[in-house]
């Protein structure tokens, strides 16, 4: 049988999400969790790769299991024995075929900025000091709507056959004292997140102007864009499956 797992963790200890030779991944921990509390070895596959530092409040991994055991149960000595940073929500069946990475049909994450100093975010959220001109970053973020190719927000050396990314929806808005961002598509690029929010600062800051952000994705040079944000502010915070996966 093949199983999904739906999680969340704190990304700040992690290396990322997938297994590293000589560094702790959030990958790592559960597949030990899993082979010792199931007593045999267990590979999981996780719907993305998000880097170090990143966090994810849904996340979704794969397992394959031949005898049977309790769902609850299951998550019940999962939590027990995995680190306080790392939970599991929810175990349930799929059919044979079901994949968490090439059945995702979208992928949301959420940036936080923070505007203005606060003790008690600091380690969550990005604070930029400036004053940002947010109606600018709407502007600019809602111009990316109209592109596919996002190769300008691309970590350079990836190894990916295209650069395309269908962006459903984007969404900018201040939040207490911080400002979110939303972005929604079917795939992401490797840093591409960080990138945009990068760039968008740039145009709150009166450093890039709005149609600035034409010319940076036209040229599909990483050079153009903006710095990469620091990832602590950065959440995987939904994907969605078709139903039909699910048993």
């Amino acid at each position: 049988m093949r199983y999904f797992l739906e999680l969340s963790y704190n990304g700040k200890a992690y290396h990322g999400w997938q297994n590293q030779p000589n560094a702790i991944s959030v990958q790592e921990v559960i597949e030990t969790a899993l082979s010792v509390i199931l007593k045999q070895k267990i590979a999981i596959m996780g719907a993305g790769r998000t880097d170090t530092g990143v966090h994810a409040k849904q996340m979704f991994a794969h397992f394959d299991f031949e005898d049977t055991f309790n769902s609850e149960e299951l998550q019940y000595k999962l939590n027990s024995y995995l680190p306080k940073d790392v939970a599991i929500h929810r175990i349930f069946k799929v059919k044979a075929n079901a994949h968490t990475r090439f059945h995702a049909t979208s992928r949301t994450y959420l940036y936080r900025i923070a505007l203005q100093k606060n003790v008690f975010n600091f380690e969550e959220a990005y604070w930029v000091k400036p004053k940002l001109n947010v109606e600018h970053m709407k502007t600019a973020a809602n111009l990316l709507l109209a592109y596919k190719d996002f190769q300008c927000f691309s970590k350079s050396n990836t190894d990916v056959k295209t650069y395309n990314c269908d962006i459903m929806a984007v969404h900018l808005e201040v939040v207490d004292t911080e400002l979110h961002f939303t972005i929604t598509a079917d795939r992401f690029l490797r840093n591409m997140v960080r990138a945009i929010v990068g760039t968008l600062i740039n145009v709150g800051l009166n450093k890039l102007d709005i149609e600035d952000i034409h010319r940076i994705i036209s040229s599909k040079s990483r050079s153009e864009a903006g710095y990469s944000v620091p990832a602590k502010g950065l959440y995987l915070t939904h994907i969605t499956y078709p139903e039909s996966i699910i048993l």
